[in-house]
């Protein structure tokens, strides 16, 4: 019997790198999806498929998808621009794409279509990242309603694991400032470990009772963001002193990185999703079938290395 081939989009990314591997070891054929070949460098020793796609149209995304028996976006970005009701960056990656991608499945005849969304997804929520991801949502839905589409979406609180732009990020700066400005200080947070969403998505591939349900994913506890902080100082052994920012202030401080050069390290609509508690509404679905690492079981190993790395790096730069 041939493997159940599953076209992926978002394979070359943090979590899409995890899931290609968990992909691989559940026995299934993965082919991936991306604008630039050189992207999935480091999956190209593994046996997966990888296709450069022209596009990202539903005409270009059915060539793609065909043969396949699951259809996986994990397509998504922090920073989109800014607009009403999003910027144009967020309409892409968490509009147009997923029903793009819901429509060429349609077309090229793949049963199901998986989708990555995110903790409170809400298309009249305060932030435009999460107005997206909400329109996103209803995008799939409306494919899904005139044909038979069935789709699965998870919506996973803050993600963690080796590589990540969180942990690591707050790990970094209390490396290298004395004091710790802090914006939102109080927002709730309920991390999971990448390797558990990874598992969720390939524990529901071949389930029928998946289809057309929303799972939120989520790790064991929940943390304020400062608590949060002040853990990746423990674990590198540098604590920088923590300035609780007002509202007002952290308004500003965010409206000034947004004008910096590079990726932005907070947003004002960062601040808008923060408002919102990213914790779970209820207990995780047992079909997931997956019982989720804490985060002080899997960080100190990765953060520890980085701060290793860090002080090698300080010491080589001083020779």
């Amino acid at each position: 019997m041939d493997r159940q081939t599953v076209a992926l989009l978002g394979g070359t990314g943090f979590i899409g790198s995890r899931l290609v591997n968990a992909l691989i070891a559940a026995g299934r054929h993965v082919r991936i999806g991306t604008r630039r070949r050189d992207r999935a460098r480091h999956l190209m020793m593994l046996p997966v498929e990888i296709v450069e796609l022209d596009g990202f149209d539903a005409q270009h995304l059915a060539r793609f998808a065909a043969g396949a028996q699951v259809a996986i976006n994990l397509i998504g970005v922090l920073h989109g621009g800014r607009g009403s009701p999003y910027g144009a960056g967020f309409e892409r990656a968490h509009v147009s794409l997923p029903a793009a991608f819901a429509t060429a499945c349609v077309e090229a005849g793949v049963p199901r279509l998986m989708h990555l969304s995110a903790l409170g997804a809400n298309s009249h929520g305060p932030s435009m990242y999460q107005r997206s991801k909400g329109d996103g949502e209803a995008a799939l839905h409306a494919v899904a309603a005139a044909c038979p589409l069935g789709v699965t979406i998870f919506r996973p609180s803050v993600v963690f694991g080796p590589g990540d732009a969180f942990l690591n990020t707050f790990a970094r700066l209390q490396r290298t400032l004395p004091v710790l400005p802090l914006a939102m200080p109080d927002a709730r947070f309920q991390p999971v470990f990448v390797g558990d969403v990874a598992q969720a998505i390939v524990n529901t591939l071949d389930l029928a009772a998946a289809r057309g349900k929303t799972y939120e994913i989520g790790g064991p506890a929940v943390y304020t963001l400062e608590a949060l902080v002040r853990y990746c100082g423990t674990v590198v052994g540098r604590h920088a002193r923590i300035v609780r920012l007002p509202d007002a202030l952290a308004r500003l401080q965010a409206a000034v990185f947004e004008r910096l050069p590079g990726e932005p390290l907070i947003t004002r609509d960062n601040l808008a999703s923060m408002s919102v508690p990213n914790v779970l509404s209820g207990p995780l679905a047992p079909e997931l079938g997956i019982d989720p690492a804490s985060l002080e079981s899997i960080a100190p190993a990765y953060l520890g290395d980085a701060a290793q790395r860090s002080r090698f790096d300080w010491f080589r730069a001083r020779r």
